[in-house]
């Protein structure tokens, strides 16, 4: 059926024909979307205290006012990252901002968290939450800052305070390209002054049920930075990392109109660098903290290279804009077979195996 759409949501400008496919999985009814069970003992996953029906979800980006949550999960994901949601609503960059180059199945944007604020986020989250039954699986939710914004910390502990209690887990967003200055706070002193505080207002905040940390990075970290970066996030205690965001190379195979428009470019030629700065990061941290990988993932065997470089979990986005809303399932199905053809009984098994098959690692000290 999406192969028969696509032609015209293509047609659409890209931020329309997104804007049609939110309100469609608004709008729909529980049990509408007819799915296999979606969890299976090879595929479900528990971590953080946290059971996640199957590895496979959805990035932020996609749904960044919490609208379509459980539309989303209808879809066969084992968790769905709602946002970037900032404090205050804000409009983004001018438009246009999203462009597709469907022969590279590449998409470059830069959107500049374009949202309707944490007020409104908020009240979604909460229509979401009030379901019954609510849909079976993990809700992410990922928080930004204002693009005006001169005080950081502000922003992400009040967002910390507002939302963390009603999260499954929440990523804090430092690596957006399209934010000036955001990605400075990926910068050793910053980031170490930033979790802490993040992590100081969720202890006050959640109690003894406090939602997971987790951090989003850019691909286009240097080692050295990668490494000042994994001590930070050792020492200080986040629980877990989300590689990568989108990055601003230009693959010279991209047409020359494509890659002249600024932004954050995601999509298939992402997929190795976001697959090797996982690997990277598993080996200086030696896999003591958990990975959602990110970043060119079409199939399940681009999903699968991800978890045996490293990630316990995968996330999806713009794969869909080319495959259609059956990736998810078509990847749940194809990495119990890629187990199996493997021997693994369980995905957990799968994770981080390339190390123990490509050339010694250089990783930190233990």
């Amino acid at each position: 059926m999406y192969d028969l759409l696509k032609p015209l949501l293509f047609r659409l400008d890209p931020e329309m024909a997104h804007r049609a496919t939110i309100r469609l999985l608004k709008h729909l009814p529980l049990g509408l979307v007819p799915l296999s069970e979606k969890s299976t003992p090879a595929l479900k996953t528990i971590l953080w205290n946290r059971t996640f029906p199957n590895p496979v979800g959805l990035a932020a980006g996609f749904d960044k006012n919490a609208e379509a949550v459980a539309g989303l999960f209808q879809l066969g994901f084992g968790f769905v990252e709602a946002g970037t949601v900032t404090l205050k609503p804000q409009d983004g960059n001018p438009r246009p901002r999203v462009f597709r180059e469907p022969m590279a199945e590449a998409v470059i944007n830069r959107m500049g968290f374009p949202n309707c604020g944490a007020a409104a986020f908020k009240e979604n989250i909460t229509a979401f939450l009030s379901r019954r039954p609510r849909p079976n699986g993990i809700l992410g939710i990922n928080v930004g800052m204002n693009k005006d914004q001169t005080e950081p910390l502000r922003d992400y502990t009040a967002l910390m305070r507002s939302l963390g209690p009603m999260a499954d887990y929440v990523t804090i967003n430092i690596s957006s390209p399209n934010t000036p200055g955001l990605r400075n706070l990926q910068e050793p002193s910053a980031l170490r002054e930033l979790l802490t505080a993040v992590l100081e207002e969720r202890h006050h905040t959640c109690g003894g049920h406090p939602p997971p940390l987790l951090v989003k990075l850019a691909p286009d970290l240097t080692d050295s930075q990668l490494a000042d970066i994994a001590h930070v996030i050792l020492d200080v205690g986040v629980d877990g990392v989300i590689l990568s965001n989108t990055t601003l190379g230009r693959p010279e195979t991209l047409p020359e109109h494509f890659r002249a428009e600024k932004g954050g470019l995601s999509g298939r030629p992402l997929t190795q660098d976001s697959t090797d700065i996982i690997y990277r990061f598993y080996a200086l941290t030696h896999g003591k903290i958990p990975i959602i990988g990110v970043g060119g993932i079409s199939s399940a065997q681009d999903a699968y290279d991800k978890i045996k470089a490293g990630a316990s979990l995968v996330q999806i986005y713009s794969g869909m804009v080319f495959k259609g809303p059956t990736l998810p399932r078509q990847i749940i199905d194809g990495l119990e077979s890629l187990l199996k053809a493997d021997g693994y009984k369980h995905i957990t098994e799968a994770i981080g195996q390339a190390h123990n098959t490509r050339g010694g690692t250089n990783a930190l000290s233990a």
